[in-house]
């Protein structure tokens, strides 16, 4: 199975050390948490599924780098990292503290450059104007949730934005130059497998740089979760779901780079697919159908 893999085009930026993203919680909230647009925000989200234990919104910015450095430091040696906003939206603020916050974390020793993973509804030309800048001098990737690409899903998953709302969020941010990534999940309620083949080169598209693919997951305690145990709607198995990313990969421009397919929430947060596969095991997976 041929594709474009982030790791691989992450070296190219960075040849001459190797590089970490290291995860913040910049102590964000989202327009649909805070009754901007809505309350409870999306029906499936919790954030404790993908923040690492270093990832504390309690600490500085400052001091969860370090204690991210230290984490990363005992596995390799000579790393650089890339300052990761992933938390809620992390273009949530007015621009005089974004820039703040974002470089403050470049001041970090060994932070090489900086990931914000946002909504396509928190961006602004001002704000743009900024990062375009940002771009000239560090390395800089402006990650959107997107989705899904059908208005009935978003609705229905209470996301709060439409897809011509991401369209358009993107299309502004790639054409200042900005590398520019995406993020969508694959077996959203409603949403079956000819559904998200029918999308993908719909988000192929798209002037995205890098996409990265999750599973749908079922996590404790969210609205999703009531939903699914009341009226248990059908999740992948792994054989159907390495059998999509293999089709859906076919359908995607060929320079369109690919950096996860998968992801693992911890165990005691999630009721289902239960498949306690890493992201690595899934491309083996991935690799032997050829």
């Amino acid at each position: 199975m041929q594709y474009n893999d982030f790791g691989t085009w992450l070296r190219k930026q960075f040849p001459d050390f190797r590089v970490q993203k290291i995860s913040i919680d910049a102590g964000f909230t989202c327009p649909n948490r805070d009754g901007r647009i809505s309350t409870g925000g999306c029906t499936y989200c919790d954030n404790r599924t993908f923040n690492p234990s270093y990832c504390d919104r309690n600490k500085s910015i400052r001091e969860q780098l370090k204690e991210g450095k230290n984490f990363f430091n005992r596995k390799y040696s000579n790393m650089k990292y890339l300052a990761y906003f992933q938390a809620f939206t992390n273009t949530y603020g007015s621009v005089d503290l974004l820039k703040q916050m974002y470089e403050d974390a470049l001041q970090e020793e060994d932070i090489v450059g900086l990931v914000i993973g946002t909504r396509p509804d928190c961006i602004s030309t001002p704000l743009l104007d900024y990062l375009e800048q940002l771009s000239r001098q560090t390395f800089l990737i402006v990650e959107y949730g997107i989705e899904s690409a059908n208005n009935d899903t978003l609705r229905r998953i209470n996301r709060g934005h439409t897809f011509e709302c991401s369209k358009k969020a993107v299309e502004m941010t790639a054409e200042r130059g900005i590398l520019t990534g995406g993020h969508i999940i694959l077996g959203l309620p409603g949403e079956d497998r000819e559904e998200s083949l029918r999308q993908a080169p719909i988000i192929s598209s798209l002037p995205l740089n890098i996409l990265k693919i999750h599973q749908m997951q079922i996590i404790k305690g969210t609205r999703l979760a009531e939903e699914y145990l009341q009226n248990p709607f059908p999740l992948y198995t792994v054989e159907e779901y390495v059998r999509l990313i293999a089709d859906y990969i076919s359908l995607l421009r060929k320079d369109l780079v690919l950096e996860r397919f998968v992801s693992q929430s911890p165990p005691e947060l999630l009721i289902a697919p239960r498949w306690g596969l890493k992201n690595y095991q899934f491309v083996h997976l991935l690799e032997a159908l050829g």
